[in-house]
Parts: structure tokens; C-alpha cells; sequence
């Protein structure tokens, strides 16, 4: 794992998925003003489109893949699958998922983050990659489970050839959450759900990173890597929605065959 810099664009890879284009880009290199400073690729947090637009392009640029390229979703915290047999027609509104893959050269799939977990996959043997997108309520959904399954059933994906990374997100020491998505956390988990909790009186402290990557053991997927860096902690690099009590941007994940 290691920092990459190009063009002032500073962005976050993973040795793991080494061969395969990549990157979770940082806040830093594009031309948003606060609070959104300044490489937002939100379109939706109150930024100038055109400052968006061009963020967009200049994180496409330093990974020199075609920012025509791009397929990306509406986030809903769900587990929908999109298929990107090709690029998105940027003239239509995005379809609504959390989930994209696809096993086209010619597409980048991108998806846009601010304290939930990226969720990036390879299979190198079928040739196939997938991007996804998991706050506490799509990883208890099963989001994880979803890409694998779908994967096996389209692709014949084998789930252990899969090379998975869990990238920048909230990490526990400031992921805080009620009683209620607690007891959420331990009908999904059952036994191991302790090992993700840590109360602290009334409230818990909910660890995201583990709770993907157990997933991913179950699903057969061994070859794991977890940036363990926390959104909230760094802000120079990352936008944290919570941290920022909602006035941010929001960063870019991008991979492509």
C-alpha cells in the first residue's frame, strides 16, 4: 500500500491489485473552494459542477484512463448490482446502486466516498473487476456477499482468486453508533459481532474495516488488504462527512481493467 503522486494528484493504491489500474483518490489536486477543497467529485454537496467536472477529469488524467470512460452509480446504501457493458451515457441520470463490475477494458468504473468504505475487486483468471460502496447499513446488507455471488453467477468467478481491498473509511475510533444498529450488527454477525463493538455506555463504537473483511472470509475471498486509515483522523487527505458535521466533498475511487 503506498501514496502515489501525479500532477498534484495525490492518491492511495494497493499492492494487491498490481497490475489492475486503481487508485482512492485524496481531497488534494483539484480547484474547489472550501469546504469542499479541493479534489470533490461530489456533484451533489452544494459545489459548483464545473469545479466537479474538472476534479473528475484531472483524477481520470493521472491514471491516464479516458475520463469518457467513466461508469458510476447514484448511491443508495443498497445492494443493487450495475453491469457496465460500457460507459455510462453522461447525457441520462446515473442508475441507483452500490455495486458496479464489469469485465471491459474500455470502462473505468467510479465511485464517490466521504467516510464509507470503498470496496475494491480483481479477478485476474476471468478477468473481471468491481467497485462498491458500504456504510454500516449496506455492509449489514450483505453488500460484500452480493459482489462475489454475482460475480460466481455471471463470471465464473472463483471466489478464491479474488484479490479484494478495503480502502480509506471511518475507522473505529470515531465510527459511532445507537443501541439500535448494535443490536443489527450482532443479528448479522452473531458470536463475532463483539469482536466489531465497543461500547461505550449507552453508545458502541462500530469497526467497518473487520466487519467487511469477515465477509469476505466467508465468501472464500482470502487475499485481503485493508488500508486501516481512518477518514475522520486525517483530513488533510481525505473528506469526512462525519467529522465535517456534512460540510465536505466527497473522494473518488476509480479502477479499470
Amino acid at each position: 500500500m503506498s501514496f502515489q503522486h501525479k500532477n498534484g494528484i495525490r492518491y492511495f493504491t494497493f499492492d494487491n491489485l498490481a497490475g489492475v489500474t486503481h487508485a482512492v483518490f485524496t481531497r488534494q489536486g483539484g480547484i474547489s473552494p472550501a469546504p469542499w477543497d479541493s479534489l470533490n467529485v461530489g456533484g451533489s454537496v452544494g459545489d459548483d459542477i464545473a469545479h466537479v467536472r474538472e476534479n473528475r477529469i484531472r483524477s481520470f488524467n493521472a491514471l491516464e484512463r479516458d475520463p469518457a470512460s467513466i461508469h458510476d452509480v447514484w448511491l443508495v446504501h443498497g445492494t443493487d448490482v450495475v453491469h457496465a457493458n460500457a460507459p455510462r451515457d453522461l447525457t441520462l441520470k446515473p442508475p441507483q446502486a452500490d455495486i458496479i463490475m464489469t469485465d471491459n477494458p474500455k470502462v473505468t468504473l467510479f465511485m464517490r466516498y466521504a467516510d464509507c468504505v470503498p470496496l475494491l475487486f480483481h479477478d485476474p483468471k476471468k478477468r473481471v473487476i468491481a467497485l462498491a460502496h458500504a456504510g454500516w447499513l449496506g455492509t449489514l446488507r450483505g453488500v460484500v456477499k452480493t459482489v462475489i455471488k454475482t460475480m460466481q453467477d455471471r463470471y465464473g468467478t472463483d471466489p478464491r482468486d479474488v484479490r479484494a481491498a478495503i480502502g480509506p473509511a471511518i475507522g473505529p475510533d470515531h465510527y459511532e453508533i445507537g443501541a439500535d444498529v448494535a443490536g443489527q450488527v450482532r443479528t448479522t454477525y452473531g458470536q463475532r459481532a463483539e469482536s466489531l463493538l465497543e461500547s461505550r455506555g449507552d453508545r458502541f463504537h462500530l469497526d467497518l474495516w473487520q466487519a467487511n473483511r469477515l465477509q469476505l472470509e466467508d465468501t472464500g475471498v482470502l487475499q485481503v488488504e485493508i488500508a486501516g486509515i481512518c477518514t475522520a483522523c486525517h483530513l488533510e487527505d481525505w473528506f469526512s462527512h462525519r467529522a465535517e458535521k456534512g460540510k465536505t466533498g466527497r473522494f473518488g475511487a476509480l479502477i479499470g481493467l
